[in-house]
């Protein structure tokens, strides 16, 4: 049963937005309301495709008016689909993608709804990236919210931390510019504090010259899980930060171009991206060639935007998916024992395990100076049962559940925002540390009736 909100007026919404507003029952609907995770089923009772920050102003005072709850959807891509409500507003950004590269200044002001591809293909024209994310179908606005990891974090550092200036319409329906001239403490907050502060209309980047890099996969045998976990753990993080290496457990996809004997099985592999001069590629992947038996060396010299889309074919949206995680500092012997006896237990082709690094440039930033509290961690660990089946959904969860119950002892504590699920107050908590308080201040500031809650809520407080 679709359901309206009884007091609503959406008229009021229509004659104040160039963009379009849509209604349970119209054609659009149900297409427009879809989400990347399609085991999270949402119905607003409005949805307003914004054009401009004209539109989101009137959104937000509309929604604020009419006392619903408001969702921001930006690529959509959230795992707890808070990017939507059930029976409320949802602020949809889609329609705002507009570039503007400054090739001199080595910058880039991209607009709310932005994906990672366009800022990638207006980006690597001048030979110049952002660095932001994995999946070129994320949205730029929540991945840049909740901190930003990617292939250039360990070189170039968190996508906060390239960050130079944010427009935000607030919840009283202001419009302001956060930097670190204006607004300081707004600048602060937005650069790890989620969605929680207002919504972004556009942000400005600093670039980095990256054009081609030498990179790709590599896949070792499921039986040699343990050694090659357990020298990835010591070889990355005394490699120069010119390498990235995001590890996972992983089934490899039965088509080409991956070798005939390893489709369909499950394997140790990770993702290579090396920025440094050519001519050392050699020398720095030379101790990789050593490790057991390659199944799979895929590293080459390729476009970073083709390496940014390197997985998007694999992960399209529309799939089921059930998401945990943690930061890690340490892999002991123990968590790479669990890691091996869960990863064996892979419940699906597309469920996975990743190891993302955020050490290099990103710990190189002091855990006070944005709310990313874990500057001293050196991965972000993510755990994803993922399918294409809506039958298969309490089998991946349970998988996903299990498997970070037996790793979470060997944490840090807290999370990636952008990782997590709707996991609670102790969770989000947990995950800020001592910028909690700073934060909750903060909101108490920008939004202290907690208009922006559909997210990883952080409460108004004194």
């Amino acid at each position: 049963m679709i359901f309206v909100h009884f007091n609503m007026n959406p008229k009021a919404l229509m004659t104040n937005l160039r963009g379009s507003v849509i209604l349970p029952g119209s054609e659009q609907y149900d297409e427009t309301r879809k989400l990347y995770n399609a085991m999270i089923d949402k119905k607003p009772s409005v949805i307003a495709r914004c054009r401009d920050v004209a539109d989101v102003t009137a959104a937000v005072k509309f929604g604020k008016e009419q006392g619903l709850d408001v969702a921001v959807r930006g690529g959509g891509h959230n795992g707890g689909g808070l990017g939507s409500v059930e029976d409320g507003l949802m602020i949809d950004l889609s329609l705002m993608h507009g570039i503007r590269v400054d090739p001199h200044a080595r910058t880039a002001q991209v607009e709310g709804g932005t994906l990672l591809g366009d800022l990638d293909h207006a980006t690597h024209l001048f030979g110049l990236a952002a660095p932001a994310g994995i999946i070129s179908t994320t949205g730029v606005g929540g991945l840049t919210l909740g901190g930003g990891i990617g292939y250039l974090t360990r070189k170039c550092g968190l996508t906060i931390d390239n960050l130079l200036s944010a427009d935000l319409v607030l919840a009283d329906g202001s419009f302001v510019t956060a930097s670190a001239d204006q607004n300081k403490d707004l600048f602060w907050a937005i650069r790890g504090g989620g969605g929680n502060f207002g919504v972004v209309t556009s942000f400005t980047f600093r670039l980095h010259p990256v054009k081609n890099v030498i990179a790709g996969p590599t896949f070792w045998s499921f039986d040699q899980s343990a050694d090659v976990l357990k020298f990835y753990r010591e070889f990355l993080p005394s490699a120069p930060d010119d390498l990235n290496g995001f590890f996972a457990f992983l089934t490899v996809p039965p088509m080409a171009p991956f070798p005939a004997d390893l489709q369909g099985k499950k394997v140790a592999a990770v993702v290579w991206c090396y920025t440094g001069p050519s001519e050392e590629a050699e020398r720095v992947f030379a101790p990789i060639r050593k490790v057991g038996n390659i199944g799979m060396f895929g590293v080459q010299e390729m476009p970073y935007t083709a390496l940014q889309s390197m997985f998007d074919i694999f992960y399209p949206p529309g799939l089921q998916w059930y998401w945990r995680a943690d930061f890690v500092k340490e892999i002991s012997d123990a968590a790479v024992e669990k890691h091996v006896e869960n990863a064996s237990k892979l419940p699906t082709g597309a469920s996975t395990m990743h190891l993302y690094p955020i050490d290099g440039a990103a710990s190189r930033v002091n855990q006070s100076d944005t709310p990313w509290a874990y500057r001293d961690g050196k991965w972000a660990e993510v755990i994803v049962g993922v399918d294409a089946d809506p039958a298969n959904a309490r089998m991946i969860k349970n998988w996903t559940v299990k498997y970070w119950e037996d790793l979470h002892p060997y944490s840090m504590g807290g999370a990636y925002v952008n990782f997590m699920m709707e996991e609670g107050e102790d969770r989000i908590k947990a995950t800020y540390k001592g910028n909690y308080d700073r934060l909750s201040k903060l909101k108490l500031k920008y939004d202290p009736s907690n208009v922006f809650h559909v997210n990883q809520n952080i409460h108004p407080s004194a």
